[in-house]
């Protein structure tokens, strides 16, 4: 038995998951392949996003206060205006806080979770 430890996927909460996970789908160009339960699951090239409705699901706040925890999904792109139209189009919506507006920019996906369209590619 192997003691590797390899990512999954990113689960993210939200109060439909049936809609962050058709949101997703689409701008990914992914696939939704489950969703039952207050659970989804999208299938992208770059990996698997799970959703998961829970109660009293509360939006995070972007930039977050001293001391709140918070995850955010980075997506490689070519081209930021083409792809910040294609991502308002499908219910992002720009923060307005942009720290490094050049290479990257920060949405909400429609619950709310900041998201961020990104040229850099360091690695």
């Amino acid at each position: 038995m192997s003691d590797d430890i390899r990512l999954s996927s990113i689960t993210l909460n939200c109060a439909n998951a049936e809609a962050l996970a058709d949101f997703y789908a689409d701008i990914t160009g992914g696939k939704v392949t489950f969703c039952r339960g207050g659970w989804a699951t999208v299938a992208t090239a770059g990996g698997r996003i799970d959703i998961q409705a829970v109660e009293d699901y509360e939006r995070p706040q972007w930039p977050g206060s001293a001391g709140t925890s918070l995850l955010h999904l980075d997506f490689l792109v070519d081209d930021l205006a083409s792809t910040e139209q294609r991502v308002s189009q499908a219910g992002a919506v720009k923060f307005d806080f942009q720290p490094n507006a050049e290479h990257c920019l920060v949405f909400a996906d429609p619950a709310g979770h900041p998201f961020c369209l990104t040229t850099l590619d360091e690695f």
